[in-house]
């Protein structure tokens, strides 16, 4: 019995050196990835819960912020509320029954301000800066930014959605302007244009103006990309998603599919949100370039910065089930 006693023993001796020597191995190699930009952007990513973020946004999106462009549309002449239904059916590439659907929706906008008044359809703007807020509670969060702001949150909430709007009105008036394929590549490049601009505009509004202009650049930039060829991919794929959703669900599967395409954004915005201050860490030219001469992220007068986690996160940190 000593004999196999012995060999087990030598034999689980060996097997214990060699996986400490593989963790001796791999634990630089896995430093080394901790601290390049994509580690530090998982981290980022995990720090923001960007899984339940991105599901709470999505049915912010469905619940808030579509409602409130069909109350608007209620508001506004036919013509400019025929340019933003067809804004809306080219983001999110419907067609067939999807699109019927959408433009009785806002074929019954004059039926719904008949019915609530327009004191019920103005409420709607109050209704949509619920969506505003988780908006900016992503950026807050995503620059550790300290909570507050109170009323004139409202108010920046709600010049958000006027831009989105104004913006929405904008891709429509091009879309009939522009036609043919060159005008379909002159649209996607002033697209990308004033995408930018919005949400360089965004970041700066939701944070409060408290982070300069300059390192909100490549968020503004990135997310302009991601959104434009989010869309684009979206044509080819959302058409079918919708028709086979609807034919099994009916209206319910319209729906399921406007979230799922709402789900995709929203974790676009929460990826490129949490990559943007991390573009400004280190010594690198793009960080140095960023934080500016005189290496300042911050406006004149706002308060410092939070604390990031005091742990390792997992990737069980991205569904919220864990505090730091």
């Amino acid at each position: 019995m000593s004999q196999p006693s012995g060999l087990l023993h030598r034999v689980t001796s060996a097997s214990s050196a060699k996986v400490a020597d593989v963790r001796v191995w791999v634990q630089p190699h896995v430093i080394r990835i901790d601290e390049s930009v994509v580690g530090r952007w998982y981290s980022r990513m995990l720090e923001l819960e960007i899984v339940d973020r991105s599901v709470a946004l999505a049915a912010k999106l469905f619940v808030s912020f579509f409602p409130f462009v069909l109350g608007l549309s209620s508001l506004l002449p036919a013509s400019m509320s025929r340019s933003i239904r067809i804004s809306l059916v080219n983001r999110f590439g419907l067609s067939g029954d999807a699109e019927k659907i959408v433009a009785q929706a806002f074929a019954s906008a004059g039926q719904t301000r008949a019915a609530t008044g327009v004191l019920g359809v103005l409420l709607l703007f109050f209704y949509a800066t619920s969506f505003t807020t988780a908006l900016q509670r992503i950026f807050l969060l995503s620059w550790r930014r300290p909570p507050g702001g109170g009323v004139r949150n409202q108010g920046r909430g709600l010049s958000w959605l006027g831009g989105t709007v104004a913006l929405f009105g904008l891709n429509a008036f091009l879309a009939r302007l522009l036609l043919g394929t060159p005008g379909a590549f002159a649209r996607i490049l002033v697209g990308l244009v004033t995408t930018t601009a919005l949400w360089w505009w965004t970041a700066h509004t939701m944070l409060r103006s408290e982070v300069r202009w300059r390192p909100l650049l490549p968020g503004a930039i990135l997310t302009s990309v991601a959104m434009t060829a989010y869309f684009q991919a979206s044509r080819l794929w959302m058409p079918q998603t919708v028709r086979s959703n609807s034919a099994q669900f009916g209206f319910f599967g319209v729906a399921l599919s406007l979230v799922s395409w709402f789900l995709g954004m929203s974790f676009a915005i929460i990826a490129v949100s949490a990559l943007n201050p991390v573009l400004l860490e280190g010594d690198g030219a793009l960080a140095r370039w960023l934080r500016g001469r005189d290496g300042q992220v911050l406006a004149a007068g706002a308060a410092a910065p939070l604390a990031g986690p005091t742990r390792r996160l997992q990737l069980i940190d991205s569904l919220g089930l864990r505090g730091r």
